[in-house]
């Protein structure tokens, strides 16, 4: 479902990946895993089109996207990718039910439909009762929980997570980290998280280990 062959990314003098390949199949649940400055993050905003690579290769379901431009680039991440961070970035102005279908209507889908399934989302968060708060009215677990909606709205192949659950408190943490598994059982969802968390890496199905640039 995702595959990259030798991806070789450097700033400036430093080389920051080398040679990176991967074979991540659909419904896995893949922690990255390494100290700070390894390259996952620079990994994930490769395999997230967010950040051009030097060499090498991505295909994501099938498309290789190592030769698109930035316009078609920017509809095939909106179509095909879900982002998770570890701070929600959820828009202050808009309420939950908002925040959920604003990917959704960027992707011109009918808006009656985004609606729908921004509803069925906050079901399955078990959140339609906050679907009228704004994010300061919602606990961090909340916000995460509606980023994590968001990331769902347009049905995307994958959903990449930088750290989710790196700013919240042991309980909420727990839920997110079920919530991930559920999501991959209910709806057949790929996720690559990258985690400093021991107990989310011990739990996904495969781990990446990567030092100074290299998958070990």
């Amino acid at each position: 479902m995702i595959i990259t062959e030798n991806i070789e990314k450097s700033f400036g003098e430093l080389k920051v990946l080398k040679s990176i390949d991967i074979h991540i199949q659909k419904k896995e649940i893949v922690a990255v895993v390494g100290s700070s400055g390894a390259g996952k993050t620079t990994l994930l905003q490769i395999l997230g089109t967010l950040l051009p690579f030097d060499a090498g290769k991505v295909v994501i379901n099938g498309v290789d996207i190592t030769g698109l431009k930035s316009k078609k680039l920017a509809i095939f991440r909106n179509r095909n990718i879900g982002f998770v961070f570890q701070f929600h970035h959820l828009l202050p102005e808009f309420d939950a039910f908002e925040n959920i279908c604003i990917p959704g209507f960027i992707s011109g889908e009918n808006r009656s439909k985004v609606e729908k399934k921004a509803l069925e989302l906050l079901d399955l968060m078990g959140l339609r009762d906050r679907m009228d708060h704004k994010p300061s009215e919602l606990s961090g677990g909340e916000q995460q929980r509606i980023a994590v909606a968001r990331a769902l709205i347009n049905n995307p192949s994958v959903i990449l997570a930088d750290e989710p659950s790196g700013n919240l408190d042991s309980k909420n943490k727990e839920e997110l980290h079920k919530l991930f598994f559920d999501l991959r059982d209910q709806l057949s969802q790929t996720f690559i998280i990258v985690t400093h968390d021991k107990e989310l890496a011990g739990m996904s199905d495969r781990m990446i280990n990567i030092k100074d640039g290299r998958i070990l």
